[in-house]
């Protein structure tokens, strides 16, 4: 894998052993074309696989940046991954649902990788949204398979959809914390 954009484009990552699907550079390339200039922007990578997500964050501008990961034999190919990155980056070895509740800040950005064979996805922007982990205005992001569109509600809690793309099998749909924007929003 490489990072597509930003001071570490082209810098190869590695990827770790286990389970893994990496995002497509197209889809990454997208991702942060649609997402603009990330500059100071706080980034949490949920389920992070490889951490290339992250470090692509980390090359555009966001900081501090911060990785949920639960599986350890994945930690040493992270850790090589993320040592490229000059700026605040960090990994968290925990299981995400546990991590969700305890977190001890805010994220301008939350970017959501979950394994596609896994239930109960929607129950995570739930837990973003109750557990106020964005700031006002930040965005919940997660990639999912195509064919769990219908289970995807066009608000929860707070979190109001406003984009989705479609890349092949695979579906990144955008939430924008509205918890304090006081307004109506089109959908």
């Amino acid at each position: 894998m490489r990072i597509t954009g930003g001071i570490y484009r082209g810098r190869t990552v590695a990827c770790p052993p286990g389970i893994i699907r990496p995002a497509m550079d197209m889809m990454r390339e997208s991702l942060f074309s649609i997402l603009g200039n990330l500059e100071g922007k706080s980034w949490l990578d949920l389920f992070t696989g490889s951490g290339c997500v992250g470090i692509e964050a980390a090359s555009r501008g966001a900081a501090p940046v911060h990785l949920v990961e639960k599986d350890r034999l994945k930690k040493s190919t992270i850790i090589e991954n993320i040592s490229m990155v000059e700026s605040e980056i960090t990994l968290f070895m925990a299981d995400v649902h546990r991590f969700i509740p305890t977190a001890k800040r805010q994220y301008d950005i939350v970017y959501a990788d979950p394994p596609f064979p896994m239930q109960g996805k929607v129950g995570l922007a739930q837990s973003v949204d109750k557990q106020k982990l964005l700031s006002d205005g930040g965005l919940f992001i997660i990639h999912y398979p195509s064919e769990e569109k219908g289970q995807w509600p066009e608000q929860v809690g707070n979190l109001v959809c406003y984009d989705q793309r479609k890349y092949g099998r695979s579906t990144l749909r955008f939430y924008k914390n509205t918890q304090n924007a006081g307004e109506q929003h089109e959908i």
